[in-house]
Parts: structure tokens; C-alpha cells; sequence
């Protein structure tokens, strides 16, 4: 065993750059793991000024200073962030409560539906129709009393989530403004040979921004194409789904499936099996194929392509960890593994490169 370990060890920490990097890598994971939590907001001020960071360069591109573009861009964010907190957010809270009202009337008529299968299907029998009919009603239980209880903490939450809305723009605005002093202040951590390093951010840096950008407007993108669509149709909730579909593409292939069952339920409790119910379907299934076909091809062109096995496996595993910024980032950490995979030094390499 330790001389398999030190076999290891001499093929692949052979260059004090990989053992660097290993323990970089250590302790970002470890910071993510266990205070992920804490530093929740600094990383959604990360992902958000990464965003706008784009804007700021194409401003500079033009001849703008660096601190007028950031007051610019992070003056144009508020408004943008303002006008949907106001707006877009109450009213998706609404129809949160309206859904929630009428989920009894829902599951009485589902109920209903099901006991009327054994007339129609006699290879279905009242006592299986009672099991699942008895086995549903607990999960829906389960689910009242954790909703009772996410109620009762809620209060925290808000609190939380107010502390939130008045760190995350300020996090945003220092790292525009303060962007090249923050990455010079790391660089003083950093070994002077770091070859390996800058080689992986290289290809690390196209690669996570591509996907964010890419995410930001495919969520966009869908989430109001669906909302306007639902609208059209005069379906119920129908912010409320368009978000839920927006949101659903952050998980890859899991979301699209699991997100189409409340929107089919939602539609079939409004209009029954009706040529509407089909159009809505239809039509929602069209939003779905071009956004598989066209969307994702055309914003996600420069990202490494990962077989559907290693996606879903990165999605689970780093959900497990993270949660939901396990999920969004899942396919860009998934291009991580594989980056670091293709370009950690062996000792085959280092002795060539000697």
C-alpha cells in the first residue's frame, strides 16, 4: 500500500506546481462545503458581477473609464432589480397562495378521477385505486406539515432574505469597482511559476463564462416565452409556471421532465381533455424541443461537450453537496474535473519538459 501510494505520489506530484494546486483545490472545496451557507451571498454577488463585468468591458471598449461604466452598469442593475422586485415578485407570490388554495379542490377532483378508473379500465381494481389513493393522501400530509413548518421558520427567512437584498448589490458594486485590486491581492498568495494554473483559469474562465452567460439568458429566454404562451392560453398560474420552467433548465434533462408534470396537471384540472388542453401541451413541447434543438446548441457552443451519464452524475453529486448552486454549477465544475484531468502534470511529462 505505501508503495503504491508513492508510486502515485511521483507520477503525479512530481511538480510542486500539482501539489500547489491540490491544495488550493482542498481548500476551496473545503471553504464551499462548510460555509457555503454564510457565503451565500458573496456568491451570488460573484455570479451577478460576473454578468455585468461583460457590460462594464464593452463600455471601456468604447472609450468609457472603468468607475463611470460601473456606476452605469450597476445604476441600470438596481433599476433592472427594482423594477422586478416590485412587479414581478409580488405577483408570483400570489399566484404561489392561489395555487396553494386550490390544492385541495385539485386533489378531490384527481381522487375522483381515480375512482372512476375501474369503470373504465376492469383490469384495474378498487382496492389498488384505494392503496394509491391512500398512499398519495399520506405524502400530501407529509408535505402540509413540512409546509407548516417552513411556514413557522419562515419568518427568519425573510429576515435572511432582507439582510440579502442589501448585501448583494453591495457585493456586486466592490467586485466591479474593485475587481483588479481583489485579483492582485489574491495573486500575492500565489507561487511565481504557476504555469499550471494559469493554463486551467484559461480554459476554466471561457468556459464558466460562457455557461453562466449562457444559463442566464436560457433561463430568461424560456421562462418568459412559457409565461407569455400560458398567458395567451389563459392558463392558471401561469407566471408562476412560466418561472418554474425558466428555473427547470438550470438542472439539465431532470428539470424538463419533472417541471412538465405540474404544467400538464394545471391544464388538465382547468380544461379537462379538450382540444385546449392539447394546443397548451403542444405548444409547451414546441417551447421545450427549440430550446433543445436551437437554444442550447447556439449559447452553449464553446462549453466542453460531457457525455448525458457524466451530466447527470455531476448533478447529483454536486447538488448533494451544494444544493441549488451545486446544480447550476454542476456542468461547469463537471468541465473542472475534466480540465484538470487533461492538463494535471505527470512525471512522464515533467521529465519531457526537463
Amino acid at each position: 500500500m505505501v508503495g503504491i501510494l508513492k508510486d502515485l505520489s511521483r507520477k503525479y506530484f512530481a511538480d510542486p506546481q500539482a501539489v500547489y494546486l491540490a491544495f488550493l483545490l482542498v481548500l476551496g472545496f473545503s471553504v464551499v462545503i462548510f460555509m457555503g451557507g454564510m457565503l451565500l451571498p458573496v456568491f451570488a454577488g460573484l455570479i451577478i458581477a460576473f454578468l455585468l463585468e461583460e457590460i462594464v468591458q464593452l463600455m471601456q471598449k468604447y472609450g468609457a473609464r472603468r468607475n463611470i461604466s460601473v456606476v452605469i452598469v450597476f445604476i441600470g442593475y438596481l433599476a433592472l432589480f427594482t423594477f422586478l422586485f416590485l412587479s414581478f415578485i409580488p405577483l408570483l407570490f400570489v399566484q404561489v397562495g392561489e395555487f396553494i388554495q386550490q390544492l385541495p379542490a385539485m386533489a378531490a377532483r384527481g381522487q375522483q378521477a381515480l375512482l372512476d378508473l375501474p369503470d373504465v379500465y376492469t383490469f384495474i381494481s378498487e382496492e389498488q385505486i384505494a392503496r394509491l389513493i391512500a398512499t398519495i393522501s399520506g405524502e400530501i400530509g407529509n408535505l402540509s406539515q413540512k409546509a407548516i413548518t417552513q411556514s413557522i421558520s419562515s419568518l427568519t427567512s425573510f429576515v435572511t432574505l432582507i439582510v440579502y437584498l442589501v448585501l448583494v448589490p453591495l457585493l456586486v458594486f466592490f467586485f466591479l469597482k474593485d475587481k483588479w485590486l481583489i485579483l492582485s491581492w489574491f495573486e500575492r498568495f500565489l507561487p511565481k511559476k504557476r504555469t499550471l494554473m494559469i493554463k486551467l483559469w484559461t480554459e476554466m474562465d471561457a468556459q464558466l463564462g460562457n455557461y453562466v452567460k449562457g444559463k442566464f439568458w436560457e433561463v430568461l429566454i424560456v421562462g418568459i416565452a412559457c409565461g407569455i404562451a400560458f398567458t395567451i392560453f389563459g392558463l392558471q398560474y401561469a407566471i408562476l409556471l412560466g418561472a418554474l420552467v425558466g428555473l427547470s433548465v438550470i438542472v439539465p434533462y431532470v428539470g424538463a421532465v419533472v417541471v412538465t408534470f405540474p404544467v400538464v396537471l394545471v391544464a388538465y384540472f382547468q380544461w379537462g381533455w379538450s382540444a385546449t388542453f392539447a394546443y397548451l401541451v403542444i405548444t409547451y413541447l414546441i417551447i421545450q424541443a427549440l430550446d433543445g434543438t436551437i437554444l442550447v446548441p447556439v449559447m452553449f457552443s464553446e462549453v466542453v461537450n460531457l457525455h448525458p451519464i457524466a451530466i447527470i452524475v455531476a448533478v447529483l453529486v454536486f447538488g448533494g453537496l451544494w444544493g441549488f448552486w451545486g446544480v447550476f454549477f454542476a456542468i461547469p465544475l463537471a468541465t473542472l474535473v475534466q480540465a484538470l484531468l487533461r492538463a494535471w502534470p505527470r512525471s512522464g511529462s515533467v521529465t519531457s519538459q526537463a
